[in-house]
């Protein structure tokens, strides 16, 4: 019995650093005694499950900002409980079932891509639709709600399960912490909107995921960039695309370098350098491409559609004063090229066939 009773602290220790034997309610647990009916009872399974203590959980809602928010330590517990957990609750049917955040994940990431979705495309009004999706990715997809939650210290008080049920038909590929830890960041953007408001949750977003920079020049790629510049100025009504040499060094060398220039009439639109004069035109199409897809709006200009609604605590479809918002002006669809007619846009070569 002290034997057992050694194995079980040790994998309590091992398992949650969080948990502390004083908050239990009986130590050692009766599953674990002589008397108990259990026969396969697991010491790890049961230190998985322990809550932290309540303490942890209130400073982990004090140090993310959500002390006056979040006051009820159940509703920090059920963020950190992946459904995963479910699986070791089922060894001991006395137990009641657990609380998980597999709802509040499911809003909380319907949330976080609607304000990162908006906010992406208000700051960059020309980005291909691929590129937005990638961007919007890169704000809140999983990978970044992983670190997040790694930042806020959310790693102690996370609850989950590795391994899938056995019954399962379909074979599914063990899950990850870093998939568990993801669910945790979601689960906190839905607390924060169903307990104070939607404004509430877009701060809240926008403070921990929306404020980061993210390289969006690198998601940009071009298999013919001077294909797509010159659809992309035949949209906008502007005479054909012209390269120009502007310099050259060492053409009979063996690092030659050459300087193009990109010119729509007397309008500059981009500029490239290379070892050839192909590479130096590639560089300097793909420049003027970027100089129209990186177009940022200031930030003072960036106006949001969420700010309509109403501001203070409570859900948006309450009688309450709107906001003012002004809606930017439509921009011009993205350039389709290289689709082979599979996109259902047509090319000018077909357009100008069914207008004869």
């Amino acid at each position: 019995m002290v034997y057992g009773r050694k194995r079980l602290v040790a994998s309590a220790l091992k398992n949650v650093t969080a948990v502390s034997v004083a908050h239990l309610p009986r130590f050692p647990p009766p599953q674990a005694t002589k008397s108990s009916k259990l026969t396969n009872f697991d010491p790890e399974a049961w230190a998985a499950l322990q809550p932290p203590p309540p303490s942890a959980l209130s400073a982990f809602a004090h140090r993310i900002g959500l002390g006056t928010v979040l006051t009820d330590p159940e509703l920090i517990l059920q963020a950190c409980t992946h459904p995963s957990a479910q699986h070791l609750a089922r060894q001991n049917p006395n137990a009641p079932p657990l609380k998980t955040n597999a709802h509040l994940s499911t809003l909380g990431n319907a949330l976080m891509g609607l304000f990162a979705t908006e906010y992406v495309h208000a700051a960059y009004p020309y980005l291909p639709t691929r590129v937005l999706k990638a961007t919007v990715t890169a704000h809140v997809g999983p990978l970044t709600c992983s670190n997040v939650a790694q930042e806020m210290g959310a790693v102690p008080l996370l609850r989950w399960h590795r391994e899938q049920p056995q019954h399962s038909t379909t074979y599914q590929p063990p899950l990850q912490r870093s998939d568990a830890l993801a669910s945790i960041p979601r689960a906190l953007t839905a607390l924060v909107y169903q307990h104070r408001s939607l404004l509430s949750a877009r701060q809240f977003v926008h403070s921990y995921f929306l404020g980061r920079e993210v390289d969006v020049r690198s998601m940009i790629k071009f298999v013919d960039p001077k294909k797509a510049l010159k659809e992309m100025v035949a949209k906008f009504h502007r005479e054909p695309p012209k390269s120009r040499l502007l310099k050259e060094t060492g053409r009979f060398s063996n690092t030659p370098v050459f300087v193009v220039g990109i010119y729509s009439g007397n309008d500059k639109l981009g500029e490239g350098f290379g070892a050839s004069l192909k590479m130096a035109e590639y560089r300097a199409a793909e420049d003027a491409l970027l100089s129209v897809y990186l177009t940022r709006t200031p930030s003072e200009l960036t106006q949001l559609p969420t700010s309509t609604f109403p501001v203070g605590i409570g859900d948006v479809f309450r009688n309450a004063p709107e906001g003012t918002y002004v809606a930017s002006e439509l921009e011009q669809a993205e350039v389709m090229y290289g689709s082979g007619g599979r996109s259902g846009v047509l090319c000018r070569t077909e357009q100008r066939n069914i207008a004869a």
